[in-house]
């Protein structure tokens, strides 16, 4: 008798209620939630309603799933995140992150809170994610068998999508800075040598969460985009003491620019995919 994995079963309870097959997914991180409530014709799951599907315990992450369009185009977008801090398991995400592609997905846009390691890069700018540092000696594909637990990185993040994320940003007249993300487990800040470590190593900025789901939809098949909020200089670039309140102060400047380019991004990508508006 075979097991039908939460996923599978997630994603049939998504079917149920709604016929439409999502092109693009999105994980929105602090300060984005909101932009859930742009989603036309919104269908809504809780994650407390979906198999295997965590739920956070962090008071910026909402914890739902919506089904509809942006753009014209379908999507689905998460709003909100379970981190590796809050269970200590990298692969927290998977189910989500599996569900996303069972439904139809064919890539994932994934969007963060950061420090920032460059003072030129002030709180509310945005940084588009060219590269990662696993900081944390962790990986989400840890125990999973086969071959295809082998994922190549060397272009974990989509060219295509960064080129459509630059134009988004151009047309809005936006200054997207590109950099590398350097994952740390959290809850605790950095110290400030570890961001002179950081920076040593090539990191622009340094957060809390996206590296396991960036791998896990690598591991899927799924194309991924990924854009950073910096909302704070990152520790020991100036004399004050960090705090999530800060992070939560700052990232909604960072959101309203993206809520500007994540449209033309996501109707770019549908129209590249045949998707119907």
């Amino acid at each position: 008798m075979s097991v039908v994995s939460n996923a599978a079963r997630a994603a049939a309870m998504i079917a149920a209620k709604t016929d439409l097959k999502p092109v693009v997914g999105m994980v929105l991180g602090s300060g984005l939630g909101s932009f859930a409530d742009s989603v036309e014709g919104a269908v809504r799951f809780s994650f407390a309603d979906l198999p295997g599907f965590p739920v956070s315990t962090v008071s910026s992450h909402k914890g739902e799933l919506v089904i509809g369009r942006i753009a014209g185009q379908p999507v689905a977008v998460l709003s909100g995140r379970a981190h590796y801090y809050e269970h200590g398991e990298a692969a927290i995400m998977k189910t989500p992150i599996e569900v996303l592609k069972l439904i139809g997905c064919r890539a994932v846009i994934l969007t963060n809170a950061a420090g920032g390691l460059h003072l030129e890069v002030g709180p509310g700018e945005l940084m588009l994610i060219t590269d990662h540092i696993n900081f944390t000696g962790s990986n989400p594909l840890v125990g999973e068998l086969g071959d295809e637990r082998f994922v190549g990185m060397s272009q974990a993040y989509d060219v295509r999508l960064q080129t459509l994320f630059r134009e988004a940003a151009a047309a809005e007249g936006i200054k997207l800075h590109s950099g590398v993300y350097v994952w740390f487990t959290g809850p605790s800040f950095e110290t400030p040598a570890e961001i002179r470590a950081a920076k040593i190593l090539g990191g622009d900025a340094v957060g809390m969460s996206t590296v396991p789901e960036v791998i896990l939809a690598r591991y899927m098949g799924l194309e991924v985009a990924a854009v950073s909020t910096v909302t704070n200089p990152a520790a020991g670039l100036t004399d004050q003491e960090l705090s999530h309140e800060e992070v939560k102060e700052a990232a909604p400047k960072g959101a309203e620019k993206l809520r500007r380019i994540l449209p033309r991004v996501i109707k770019g990508y549908g129209a590249a995919y045949g998707a119907k508006a």
